[in-house]
């Protein structure tokens, strides 16, 4: 990332921007003097500009991008902090819930990064996805976000196959977070009191690393979790 003055560095849409990874990753990008856009559905953090969307729209996620980017004049870097997930039996979770899980979490990853591929092709910049650690390993009442997020794993790795030496693409697996979102969850799936949970503020930090390599320089992958992360590997 750039050290210049706040605001005047590198350009960055963050969708879920308004809390737990995407607004630390929202925060990190401000102090290193970068500009911070957001797509969500909730208002971020006061003087980020955003667009109030819901991602399971996709046409609406692929309008909102493209207005961002207008409006600020083009796009340096994408990270797809957005996500969601309701655990549970494949038979007890509602059609409409399974959908909209693989929806957000995946289907939105791409039609965000595809709205924004020409601005950031113009900028030669940088796309970081966000998966998960059960992106590679699968777990019992998550079929859902084990598809989406194996699915984002696989868009990531023929997305920076298709980009080489245009854009750079980095995918990002990280573990469990002390975030809100486990905060919705029936009591069984959330993390126990002796959890170990990374901060979010650390894993952003990685975020900024991934985009602050020069051109030519790709970081294809990262794992970060904490050290004692049951989910990997």
């Amino acid at each position: 990332m750039s050290s210049e003055l706040p605001g005047s560095g590198p350009t960055v849409l963050v969708t879920g921007g308004s809390s737990g990874l995407g607004a630390a990753v929202v925060t990190a990008v401000a102090r290193a003097g970068g500009r911070p856009l957001v797509l969500d559905r909730q208002r971020p953090a006061d003087g980020v500009p955003w667009i109030q969307c819901d991602l399971a729209d996709t046409r609406a996620a692929e309008a909102a991008t493209r207005d961002l980017a207008e409006r600020s004049g083009g796009l340096d870097a994408v990270v797809t902090a957005a996500g969601m997930d309701v655990p549970g039996r494949l038979a007890d979770v509602p059609g409409e819930t399974w959908e909209r899980i693989v929806t957000v979490d995946l289907l939105a990853t791409a039609a965000v990064i595809r709205a924004a591929l020409p601005y950031l092709a113009a900028s030669r910049g940088s796309i970081v996805t966000v998966a998960s650690t059960l992106g590679v390993k699968a777990v019992s009442d998550a079929t859902a976000y084990c598809a989406a997020k194996f699915g984002v794993v696989g868009f990531t790795r023929a997305l920076a196959a298709e980009l080489a030496g245009k854009v750079g693409v980095t995918l990002l697996i990280p573990g469990g977070m002390r975030t809100a979102f486990f905060d919705d969850r029936d009591e069984q799936y959330r993390p126990g009191p002796d959890a170990v949970l990374n901060d979010p503020a650390d894993t952003a930090e990685a975020v900024l690393f991934a985009l602050s390599q020069p051109p030519g320089c790709a970081v294809r992958e990262l794992v970060v979790c904490a050290e004692q992360e049951s989910s990997y590997p």
